[in-house]
């Protein structure tokens, strides 16, 4: 798997983003039994940046914690047989591998939630990676079941990692 971290803001959370990133994107590859390499771009960034991203792509005027752009559309979550159908776009020319899409974290939230929902940063962090790369598979909580499901993949990959609050 190649993860592209770029940190265009860091604040000290005593988080080793990379190998937590890593390590949580991996897990919920695993669980969903991805068949392919993969590839995933994240950006670490600040309330202000991810606010005016919010702004721009969701139309919602506030900042937020994480936003995902998936790079494949899905019929159903974890479908990567539309992968293949939509062609050479979602696969890197260079390394064959499939490229899934981009994360975005503000790390202020980061820091904010840690202390809100009483657990160590790098909790949250790995959350927040988990529950992105589920929506980079096409998985989303619109409906009350959809949410119920999503955080039951994302508790399990957690659980499994011994990432616990």
């Amino acid at each position: 798997m190649t993860l592209n971290i770029e940190k265009e803001y860091d604040p000290d959370l005593g988080i080793d983003y990379e190998g937590t990133a890593l390590q949580v994107a991996e897990q919920v590859l695993t669980e969903e039994e991805c068949p392919y390499e993969a590839e995933v771009s994240i950006l670490l960034t600040s309330d202000e940046k991810i606010h005016r991203l919010n702004l721009e792509y969701r139309g919602i005027d506030r900042p937020t914690d994480v936003l995902s752009f998936p790079q494949i559309e899905y019929e159903n979550p974890a479908d990567l047989s539309m992968a293949e159908e939509q062609g050479t776009e979602c696969f890197n020319p260079d390394t064959g591998e499939l490229f899934l899409g981009d994360i975005i974290i503000s790390l202020d939230r980061v820091k904010e939630q840690a202390a809100n929902y009483g657990h160590s940063t790098r909790r949250e962090f790995a959350f927040l990676v988990a529950h992105s790369m589920f929506h980079l598979l096409g998985y989303d909580h619109m409906t009350e079941e959809d949410a119920r499901d999503m955080e039951a993949r994302q508790d399990l990959v957690l659980l499994h990692l011994g990432i616990e609050r």
